[in-house]
């Protein structure tokens, strides 16, 4: 599967432990925020790359909780020397 850097980054995060939290209004996700497990706000991570992920279902939510990586999405994870993502915030 053809994956773009910056999914790949997100989903690095992700699969690190991280999170992406949907921002709604009215029902419809208007932003998300990828938080990596340290806290950091992943910059990489906009609406385009969230739909993305969600279209391919190389992530999912369970019982309302944050959207994280699945099984699908570890096994199209390619392996990095270097895992450090590019993050802002504290």
């Amino acid at each position: 599967m053809n994956i773009s850097k910056t999914q790949q980054r997100t989903l690095h995060a992700l699969a690190q432990g991280g999170r992406i939290d949907p921002v709604r209004e009215d029902d419809r996700i208007i932003d998300v925020e990828c938080w990596t497990r340290e806290g950091w706000l992943l910059g990489d991570c906009t609406l385009g790359v969230f739909k993305s992920l969600k279209r391919r279902k190389l992530i999912a939510r369970i019982g309302g909780g944050p959207y994280r990586i699945t099984r699908d999405g570890l096994r199209n994870l390619r392996a990095q020397l270097n895992n450090r993502v590019t993050a802002k915030g504290w």
